[in-house]
């Protein structure tokens, strides 16, 4: 069992377990929903509504997912997001231009209030990316998912290959649906497998569990934008 798929296992059962109303350790509703680190270098934060809290909760993620984490970029998502703090909104943004970090803004057409005039900020200070569906905002990428799919989505974006052909219905774009990330290991065994195999080469190892990926369509979009520009960014030798 690999790390990568370890790290995506414990996050998936990780969303299972958030639930959407989350509570800070003073019992009071978090502005902050969810925070984690996706594929090893994304850092993923979901908004459940702009309030005065909100500042104070994203940097304390941002700081406490960092010390373990090489960040690469962000994914702030904003959907099912409302709000009436707008001075939690200048703070916010302020934040990640503190970080200067590739952003990805996610919304939908619930996004509104503080949380839209948040994405709408973002987006024209600090050069952030705008995903998902919504006639409030246009999208630099649209996405549409239905309203039932995202439900579920949100509460786990996380599925397997084994889930994925039995369940179709969450099947809502022309572009794949996950983030499937070959290894070189994999490459190996379909050489094997195509009778290109070698003198030297290793013997097939014996399948694993099947591997998570995520299916949330606009999370995996957004996902792709931050691993991309992570990998055009890398100092050259």
């Amino acid at each position: 069992m690999t790390r990568h798929f370890l790290n995506l296992f414990v996050l998936s059962v990780a969303f299972l377990l958030a639930s959407g109303g989350a509570l800070r350790a003073d019992g009071t509703n978090a502005a902050l929903a969810k925070s984690a680190v996706l594929e090893d270098d994304a850092l993923y934060l979901r908004v459940a509504g702009v309030e005065k809290n909100l500042p104070e909760e994203i940097r304390s993620a941002q700081n406490a997912l960092a010390a373990t984490n090489k960040i690469a970029g962000t994914i702030l998502d904003l959907r099912l997001a409302d709000g009436d703090d707008l001075d939690s909104v200048k703070a916010t943004a302020s934040l990640f231009a503190e970080k200067k970090l590739p952003l990805a803004i996610l919304v939908d057409n619930q996004t509104g209030g503080a949380a839209l005039k948040l994405a709408e900020d973002l987006r024209e200070a600090h050069e952030g990316l705008i995903f998902g569906d919504s006639t409030e905002i246009k999208p630099d990428i649209a996405v549409t998912v239905k309203a039932a799919d995202e439900k579920l989505f949100l509460e786990n974006p996380f599925g397997t290959l084994a889930q994925e052909e039995t369940n179709s219905s969450a099947s809502t774009n022309s572009f794949p649906s996950f983030v499937d990330h070959t290894t070189e290991a994999d490459l190996v065994r379909e050489k094997i497998k195509d009778g290109d195999q070698d003198e030297n080469s290793a013997p097939p190892r014996a399948a694993g569990p099947p591997k998570p990926f995520i299916r949330d369509p606009v999370l995996a979009r957004a996902l792709d934008l931050i691993k991309g520009l992570a990998i055009v960014r890398q100092p050259r030798l």
